[in-house]
């Protein structure tokens, strides 16, 4: 039964030592120790000795290398570019030469092996007696020959010099990058180059950069830490400053300490534990990092190494944290406009009742609709009244309060209650019921202006009727339509204060149809509200014979929902 794991950093470290050293205890019993004492090793006998070889120099087959010392006094094993074809990458013998002043002005190429740094170019045994800067023309261009010219006055070697080199070739451009070591030879420079790169290697690296992916190779028993290039990019690191498994145990964060061991635990078992998400600090941003492990194991069933492999999760991670904040944010917001429905519904009930059977003893026969622009809320700043005074007149009124949402329910609330009770002062005639009301919204901090139209019918069919900047009622009567006139309209509801209202008289008949409305029905961006009001009136026209309610569902359908640009509140009073 394996222990449990740590839960602290402190506590994955020793974790870590205690397996590290069993499985170095385990690997030191079976492994081989390397004879240090000459004595000890075994002496060849004479008849073991090799035979001496040709110097490649003189044109074996065997080609090795090229050199240009072949001469009766060369001396093939005291030669340095015999040494060359044991070279794995492409290597060279380099001879300075000088110009009139004693400065390097050029090498030749003494000797060379046969491996090619790229494709394109010529193995170094075949630019033997060449010239530096014919066998390699871009060599001064990309900083080479000073390099190398460097090497043979200060004696320092180059150790993995990029050279970014650049050459014509077929036709064509080529370019790569090919690391140079170098160090100075008896006068000469023995160089070796090699690409900083394979294709296969650049395409990994491309790969690992564009997937955010890294890996890592701990070599448990020698302690050697390898990072890919990947990695060191997440972690925000250096090729020298690769982190080992002791190091990672600081920058995991303590609440995924128990993760981390799991998959460590695992590990050290030989098992291949699927991947987990871990958070790591990187430099003091937490990064969600997606860990998959799998351990190298020996003949002996040892994990004498591990190889994970990491991708960084934190984009993703904080792009889902965003969508889930934008959701909880958007169900707030959805909470919080049902909850305003729910009050603007019950507000609506309140103020936008049925109408009273009086009216309809009376012998008019009445329908009304609210229509909000907004599909989802249930009221706004548009109004009406409908109902029966006590000395029998009936009070008809249409307004609309400025803006929308529960502001404009609460203004929309103040003027509908203001005028019912102003509506039961005895004497008043529509006139005084706009006048004052235009008094109280002057009056209201809140500085909105509302329109209104305010009339009475009186018990001889009469309509007596106000006009505070609002659209005029409709009459429809027999099979034509036609506005009221509106000479006498006034101004804005809220604007002048002290401001009279004058009022108009029309004669109702039996069949007639009346017809209230808020600017919302009519008012369009790309139509002049005068021809908007002449279109409703032809709409209207084609109601003749209907009664209220079909009047208004007619109406209704001819206006799509879409046509309303603001809420819309109807009335039709039908007289009997």
């Amino acid at each position: 039964m394996s222990p449990a794991v740590p839960e602290d950093p402190e506590g994955l470290k020793l974790l870590i030592a205690r397996e590290v050293a069993a499985l170095r205890a385990a690997a030191g019993r079976s492994a081989g120790v390397r004879r240090e004492d000459p004595a000890a090793a075994p002496q060849p006998s004479p008849g073991d000795e090799p035979a001496a070889r040709a110097c490649p120099c003189g044109g074996s087959e065997d080609r090795g290398h090229s050199c240009g010392d072949a001469g009766q006094e060369h001396d093939p094993w005291a030669c340095v570019c015999a040494t060359l074809p044991a070279i794995p990458v492409s290597a060279a013998l380099l001879a300075p030469v000088e110009d009139a002043d004693g400065r390097t002005a050029d090498f030749v190429v003494r000797a060379g092996n046969h491996v090619r740094s790229a494709e394109w170019l010529d193995p170094p045994d075949r630019q033997v007696g060449s010239r530096l800067l014919a066998a390699r023309p871009g060599a001064e261009a990309g900083g080479l020959l000073a390099a190398l010219t460097d090497v043979l006055r200060t004696g320092r070697a180059l150790k993995a010099h990029p050279v970014d080199y650049t050459e014509w070739r077929g036709g064509r451009l080529h370019r790569t990058t090919l690391l140079y070591d170098a160090a100075s030879c008896g006068g000469q420079v023995l160089a070796t180059w090699r690409p900083a790169h394979a294709h296969t290697e650049l395409m990994s690296l491309e790969a690992q950069y564009i997937a955010s992916m890294g890996w890592a190779h701990y070599d448990l028993l020698a302690g050697a830490t390898t990072w890919s290039d990947g990695l060191c990019a997440i972690f925000r690191t250096g090729p020298e400053d690769r982190m080992t498994l002791t190091d990672l145990c600081d920058a995991v964060l303590v609440e995924d300490v128990p993760r981390f061991g799991r998959l460590l635990r695992e590990l050290f078992d030989g098992e291949e534990p699927p991947g987990t998400d871990i958070r790591f600090s990187v430099h003091g941003d937490a990064r969600t990092l997606h860990v998959v492990g799998r351990p190298v194991i020996d003949t002996h069933g040892l994990p004498w190494a591990i190889h994970l492999i990491v991708r960084d999760l934190t984009p993703q991670v904080r792009s889902r944290q965003r969508l889930a904040a934008s959701r909880q944010q958007t169900e707030r917001l959805r909470e919080e406009a049902a909850a305003e429905r729910r009050v603007a519904a019950a507000l609506r009930e309140a103020l936008l009742p049925t109408h009273s059977s009086r009216i309809a003893e009376l012998g008019y026969t009445v329908a009304a609709a609210y229509l909000p622009a907004e599909p989802h809320a249930a009221v706004g700043g548009d109004w009406y009244k409908c109902r029966v005074l006590p000395d029998g007149r009936i009070l008809l009124a249409v307004g609309d309060a400025c803006g929308h949402g529960l502001g404009a329910v609460a203004r929309m609330a103040q003027q509908r209650h203001a005028l019912a009770g102003l509506a039961h002062a005895p004497g008043t005639d529509a006139g005084d019921l706009t006048t004052w009301l235009n008094e109280l919204i002057c009056a209201d901090p809140s500085g909105e202006t509302a329109t209104a139209v305010i009339g009475h019918i009186d018990t001889a069919r009469r309509l007596t009727w106000a006009c505070a900047g609002h659209p005029p009622p409709l009459l429809l009567r027999g099979s034509g339509a036609a506005a009221l006139d509106t000479s006498h309209r006034g101004p804005l509801l809220g604007l002048l204060p002290g401001d009279g209202y004058a009022t108009a008289t029309v004669d109702l008949l039996p069949g007639d149809v009346l017809l209230l409305y808020t600017d919302g029905l009519v008012e369009r961006r790309d139509e002049d509200l005068g021809e908007s009001i002449a279109t409703l009136g032809r709409r209207l026209a084609t109601c003749s014979g209907l009664g209220a309610q079909r009047v208004l569902d007619t109406l209704m359908d001819l206006y799509g929902r879409e046509d309303f640009a603001d809420d819309t509140c109807l009335v039709v009073i039908e007289v009997r």
